[in-house]
């Protein structure tokens, strides 16, 4: 069988793209090259791997199971030329990270900052997304390292070590009448308007792990996939929400927002330094991590 990284290259982009002339443009290759790879491939297998409809090019069920591993295996290639590359250009390459929205958002950016001015030479790479997506992409081999908002796990082959406590905490309006409490209480959230995290959210799993184990009946008015659009409706209005104590530090200093402890809150989440053990580590992935380590001693 007759198989190259083009022809699983053009698997995984058609996924993507869904039209061989963006495929073509992609890999510079004439569409006539992209059709007769789709052909032999075809061939090779046995088995029917596109169809088309609506002008779009889709991958059977076969073609989705081949997708699965070609993902890996041009993951996997584009690591092979990275380290080898390495051993020409040292103190120089890049940095591929994935984060949570938590950590990507409030506490990367300065550290990413800082790590460029003493390493200029490297190139960093941050992608932003939730922790779920971040796992997948580190299974995949599509980044080097996972910056995630988690209660603890275990995801073999991912090795994960703990930075810092991501505290949850219910927010409000400084005017909202929760704010006359000091202390509050689970039965004191039956009839508060709730704004929930959005359907992939930790926080959201977290937010209905806790009702249940309090037998609370929440009341969801909003649902919003946005941290930032979250903090401006609980400004505006009288809703409530779980979040990330540090995602809203800057609204409290400023008395924005106020918060109190989540009421009777078993449950404890943390920023992880996630990496897959199966892949080879960068020659900077050390320093990466101890700058990381030693700038989240100080949050």
């Amino acid at each position: 069988m007759n198989w190259n990284l083009t022809k699983l290259q053009i698997i995984e982009l058609l996924d993507k793209h869904k039209r061989i002339t963006a495929v073509a443009d992609h890999l510079d290759l004439k569409q006539p090259t992209v059709s007769f790879h789709m052909k032999s491939m075809e061939k090779d297998m046995g088995v029917q791997l596109f169809y088309a409809k609506a002008g779009k090019v889709h991958l059977t069920e076969a073609g989705q199971s081949l997708h699965h591993y070609a993902v890996k295996i041009n993951a996997l290639a584009q690591e092979a030329e990275r380290v080898v590359k390495e051993f020409d250009e040292r103190g120089s390459g890049l940095l591929k990270i994935g984060a949570s929205y938590v950590p990507g958002t409030y506490v990367l950016p300065a550290i990413l900052s800082q790590f460029s001015k003493r390493y200029p030479k490297i190139s960093i790479s941050l992608t932003v997304r939730t922790s779920p997506v971040i796992q997948d992409m580190l299974l995949n081999h599509e980044i080097d390292i996972g910056i995630m908002s988690s209660e603890p796990f275990q995801w073999a082959p991912l090795i994960g070590e703990t930075l810092c406590e991501d505290e949850l905490v219910i927010f409000f309006a400084p005017a909202h009448r929760l704010s006359r409490l000091e202390t509050l209480y689970p039965d004191q959230l039956n009839d508060v308007p709730f704004i929930l995290h959005g359907q992939e959210s930790t926080t959201r799993s977290m937010t209905l792990k806790w009702a249940k184990s309090q037998g609370i009946e929440l009341r969801p008015v909003m649902e919003m996939d946005s941290l930032e659009a979250i903090k401006q409706a609980v400004m505006a209005g009288d809703g409530v929400s779980f979040i990330s104590k540090l995602a809203i530090a800057k609204e409290v200093q400023r008395g924005e927002l106020t918060y109190r402890p989540i009421p009777l809150n078993p449950f404890k989440r943390y920023i992880y330094f996630t990496y897959n053990e199966d892949r080879l580590r960068s020659s900077f992935f050390d320093s990466f991590f101890d700058h990381l380590r030693d700038s989240v001693r100080m949050f």
